[in-house]
């Protein structure tokens, strides 16, 4: 079941999609919002799917072609937004590069920090930043939305929270993030709002690509047109969804609609390329001692999709321009 939003209002319309992603219908009727879906999960999922599976076979009148450009984020406000960081490949380039080790303890406990979780981005929304010399970067992640999750879950638990998947760019100002860390107090100006790919789906709906708490698929980072990386998502992937929304709920209970992120997809095949230009920058640094890749400036355009083994798009494309800000 693939679940979008259409614009309107603080929490946009639910709507279900085609698994072409051709054409969408309304899901109102079912539930207004998707976080009215998502608090009242027994009771709708099955009305829900009853929906997608009349609209799949044609059986639906009431249908649009389907544009993202009218799609808000899946979730256009969240209750939280917790970004793990599960790719340690990307952790030890980031550490090497300014002569640090990872430490032993990152192999078993995962970072994780609290990201902006009013506003979200929609897929198409301008990355809006008021100067190139903040350090301007996109980090292209798969991200899970969760039901209401007990405190203290097991992996196992946790991983059957897991209600929907989708595609997530971190937006990071990777120049200010030194002196905000130096602070000893996290990030906050350093990573303004995140976009979402336009559609969530339901596990199932990935088929044997998700397995093990993760999504076996490479994640397509295009910048102004050209292809900067294709990294495996399933690949060199440290902990699971299950074990990252544990992280998340160790020490606190999740509401239902709770969006934990994956962190920057990122392969030990350097073959594989980034999901994200500091790490470009970083094996720079390593092998020739200069950085001069930069990051990304006003006008660029960063497109981040997932494209499943038929060839199709699995969740819609995250697009986005960089502007100015007026």
């Amino acid at each position: 079941m693939k679940l979008a939003s259409y614009k309107g209002g603080h929490d946009g319309w639910l709507m279900v999609v085609a698994n072409d992603l051709s054409v969408w219908a309304p899901a109102t009727d079912v539930a207004p919002t998707l976080q009215y879906a998502l608090d009242h999960w027994a009771d709708v999922e099955e009305d829900l799917r009853i929906l997608s599976d009349a609209l799949n076979s044609g059986r639906v009148k009431d249908v649009e072609k389907f544009d993202t450009a009218n799609c808000s984020a899946p979730l256009p406000r969240a209750y939280q937004i917790a970004d793990g960081s599960a790719y340690l490949n990307h952790v030890e380039l980031v550490r090497k590069a300014r002569g640090a080790e990872m430490p032993p303890e990152f192999l078993h406990d995962p970072l994780m920090y609290q990201a902006v979780s009013d506003p979200i981005l929609a897929p198409n929304d301008d990355i809006v930043v008021t100067s190139e010399e903040y350090g301007i970067d996109f980090e292209g992640e798969v991200a899970v939305i969760t039901g209401d999750v007990p405190m203290s879950a097991t992996p196992e638990e946790a991983a059957a929270c897991i209600r929907l998947i989708m595609l997530m760019n971190d937006v990071s100002l990777r120049n200010l993030i030194p002196a905000e860390l130096a602070k000893g107090f996290g990030f906050f100006q350093s990573k303004p709002p995140s976009a979402f790919s336009p559609v969530a789906v339901t596990p199932d709906e990935l088929g044997a690509a998700w397995r093990g708490g993760k999504v076996h698929l490479p994640l397509i980072c295009t910048l102004n047109g050209r292809v900067v990386g294709k990294p495996n998502a399933g690949v060199d992937m440290q902990f699971d969804f299950g074990q990252l929304v544990a992280h998340a709920a160790k020490t606190r209970p999740l509401r239902a609609g709770a969006i934990i992120g994956s962190g920057t997809i990122s392969n030990r095949d350097r073959a594989a390329g980034v999901a994200c230009l500091a790490e470009t920058r970083m094996i720079e640094k390593i092998e020739t001692g200069t950085m001069t890749t930069p990051f990304m400036a006003f006008g660029d355009v960063i497109r981040i999709e997932m494209i499943n083994e038929k060839g199709a798009s699995v969740f819609g494309a995250i697009e986005q321009k960089v502007v100015k800000q007026a």
